[in-house]
């Protein structure tokens, strides 16, 4: 038997193992799912874009948050890549070594730390991103435009939920 097994023989497998217990099989199914698909789209576009840039998965992300708020404090930024502040300082190191971020401290509070893209980090994102969302964009091509809109709105209800947000 492979060690790589598509979704229906993962839930098939996992009801004949632990079929006998109570469990929700359908929100086990549907978060597995939901798992099995990030992680799968973090692979291919990690594999099709960022590692010809030279860059992690978390690099990304830390320097698309920072992108997209025209900077902002480390601990915000740590909340919203989803990874801890220690994780935050070594991918902060790093990007900062090549050039790509910038820190700032904060004049009223010199404890606090604001990121910000260098000139170069700006230029590598505006060159990323449209080679990420090229990918994303044929990631989803398969669906109708209706199903994307369904799948962004269920996707969101997903995150409010997880988060303890109601849903707006």
């Amino acid at each position: 038997m492979p060690d790589h097994h598509t979704l229906e023989e993962t839930e098939r497998a996992m009801k004949d193992h632990v079929g006998n217990l109570p469990l929700d099989f359908a929100a086990a199914n549907a978060l597995s799912n939901l798992f099995r698909a990030a992680n799968a789209v973090r692979s291919e576009l990690t594999n099709r874009v960022l590692r010809k840039h030279d860059m992690t998965w978390t690099g990304f992300v830390v320097l698309w948050v920072v992108w997209i708020w025209d900077g902002m404090e480390t601990r915000h930024v740590a909340e919203s890549a989803d990874i801890s502040k220690a994780t935050l300082t070594g991918v902060v190191r790093t990007l900062e070594g090549r050039g790509m971020i910038a820190r700032e401290g904060d004049e009223k509070d010199r404890r606090l730390v604001r990121l910000r893209l260098t000139s170069e980090g700006t230029e590598l994102m505006e060159r990323i991103y449209p080679e990420f969302n090229a990918v994303e964009s044929e990631i989803i091509s398969q669906l109708a435009e209706r199903r994307v809109s369904t799948l962004t709105k269920t996707l969101r209800d997903v995150v409010n939920a997880a988060e303890g947000q109601n849903s707006p």
